[in-house]
């Protein structure tokens, strides 16, 4: 049990942190392994592109979506 309110919030924000890094980590090895998988040179491509424009940029999931669905066209 924590003594101090700063030591509860340091807690509350480390399980947030680890639950997100745990996503993302998730994500891009997922992301690599489909990367290292296509034999394609545009899917590669456009794998790459997706991956770039999750890890710099946020975006809310369904502009992620739209631009996913924009990037299968190309």
């Amino acid at each position: 049990m924590a003594n101090h309110a700063s030591s509860d919030k340091r807690i509350r924000q480390s399980a947030k942190r680890r639950l997100h890094n745990r996503y993302y980590a998730k994500t891009t090895r997922n992301a690599i392994r489909a990367l290292r998988n296509t034999t394609d040179k545009t899917a590669a491509l456009a794998q790459q592109c997706w991956t770039n424009l999750q890890r710099i940029t946020l975006f809310t999931r369904t502009r992620l979506q739209i631009l996913r669905a924009v990037l299968q066209f190309m």
